[in-house]
């Protein structure tokens, strides 16, 4: 018996919408909310789970998923330690590009852009609605930095939650960034390979062009 898979075997054929130009919106955000509102209403597993990518001072990029915790006209909202990699990438090079894939509506949504930091009231606002072990966590943990074991790890969470209790105050190096958007592109699965791509450009004035690409 031959347990192997053949990866290049794997393939489906997406059928399960349309995309044309007419469709969309002429704001990209307003239509980024109209196909997010329909990834919440289909129950998709975490929608607002996104692939988050940098590049360091090196030219090397990295990728990693983070979760989406606000967006509106001004952009995509995240938060993490600003010490972590990432933030040491954004902090040399404050341009990236997060993904959105829902696979069961077949669709992807690719957005680059800008990233700049919120306003502290921002993410004290945020941190202060998380649950207490996260804000808790975000203390006690020097993220991307190596460490010994879990136990030490878990040690400097108690450390942490006896000293701060059920009030701990946000860190400094903990806090939001937001992506301003100046490239979105929707991505809509269809026979054959031939998937729809329309994709939005921002000009100088701030207004948006779209058009569609071969796939």
């Amino acid at each position: 018996m031959n347990d192997k898979i053949t990866v290049a075997d794997l393939r489906r054929d997406y059928s399960h919408a349309t995309l044309t130009e007419h469709e969309v919106d002429s704001d990209p955000i307003r239509q980024f909310a109209v196909w997010f509102r329909q990834a919440v209403d289909a129950q998709m597993p975490e929608p607002n789970a996104m692939s988050l990518a940098t590049v360091g001072s090196d030219g090397r990029p990295s990728l990693r998923i983070v979760l989406l915790k606000d967006f509106d006209e001004r952009g995509f909202t995240f938060y993490t330690n600003y010490q972590s990699r990432k933030g040491d990438h954004l902090l040399g090079n404050p341009h990236a590009a997060i993904t959105f894939h829902w696979v069961e509506l077949e669709r992807q949504i690719r957005i680059e852009g800008r990233v700049e930091r919120v306003a502290p009231e921002e993410s004290d606002a945020y941190f202060n609605i998380r649950p207490v072990k996260s804000r808790i966590g975000a203390i006690a943990s020097a993220q991307s930095r190596p460490i010994g074991s879990r136990e030490q790890l878990e040690q400097q969470f108690e450390q942490a939650s006896a000293e701060f209790g059920d009030n701990p105050p946000r860190p400094a190096h903990w806090g939001g960034y937001r992506l301003t958007p100046d490239w979105m592109e929707f991505w809509q699965g269809r026979r054959s390979r031939l998937h729809d791509r329309i994709v939005y450009t921002r000009e100088a004035g701030g207004s948006w062009t779209r058009q569609r690409l071969q796939p």
